[in-house]
């Protein structure tokens, strides 16, 4: 038996949390085979690929409308540092991804922010990082999302906002519309 002073130092582990939200999900089912709330080890040599192709793809998305890989995920220690980052890759020659506000073309890839909005057509992934020290394996734990990533986190719309600096969203939310009245009512 090996004493507690005696025994190997535990190494913590980088995890991936992913919230994955689409508007369809009840009716289409797109994200059954994904594996929600398990933490899934993956080699730090091995890319994450998600997409609709189950045999190149360790994570599917059924729909039709997403490419066979649709973007990549690359676990790596960053030149002479400690720091452990995943670099994200568009594979979609269709589709635009967008991570945060910066758009990706087809194999066009950044280093993933810690914390981010990654986009694709109606899908929304929500990454986080949780910091590790690992370098043989990551892991990843899936989360689903009931309403919008977008919405849930109140980011900034991308509807223009008038010059009296009143949405017309703020109204529409309520079922009233704004009205035109003269500068000389009150």
């Amino acid at each position: 038996m090996i004493s507690f002073e005696e025994a190997e130092t535990e190494e913590t582990v980088t995890c991936l949390h992913m919230t994955f939200y689409h508007p369809c999900q009840d009716d289409k089912m797109m994200f059954r085979c994904l594996n929600f709330h398990k933490r899934e080890q993956v080699r730090a040599d091995e890319m994450a690929k998600f997409g609709r192709d189950s045999n190149i793809c360790r994570y599917n998305l059924m729909d039709t409308r997403v490419s066979r890989i649709q973007f990549s995920l690359q676990f790596y220690r960053k030149l002479n540092s400690s720091e452990l980052c995943f670099e994200i890759k568009n594979m979609s020659k269709k589709t635009k991804l967008i991570v945060d506000q910066t758009e990706l073309g087809y194999l066009n890839k950044i280093d993933l922010p810690w914390k981010c909005i990654i986009c694709f057509g109606d899908y929304q992934v929500l990454a986080e990082i949780q910091e590790g020290e690992s370098m043989d394996y990551f892991e990843t734990q899936l989360h689903l999302a009931e309403v919008p990533i977008l919405q849930e986190r109140r980011l900034p719309s991308l509807q223009p906002v008038p010059e009296n600096g009143i949405s017309s969203a703020l109204f529409s939310s309520q079922g009233k519309k704004p009205i035109e009245i003269d500068e000389n009512e009150s």
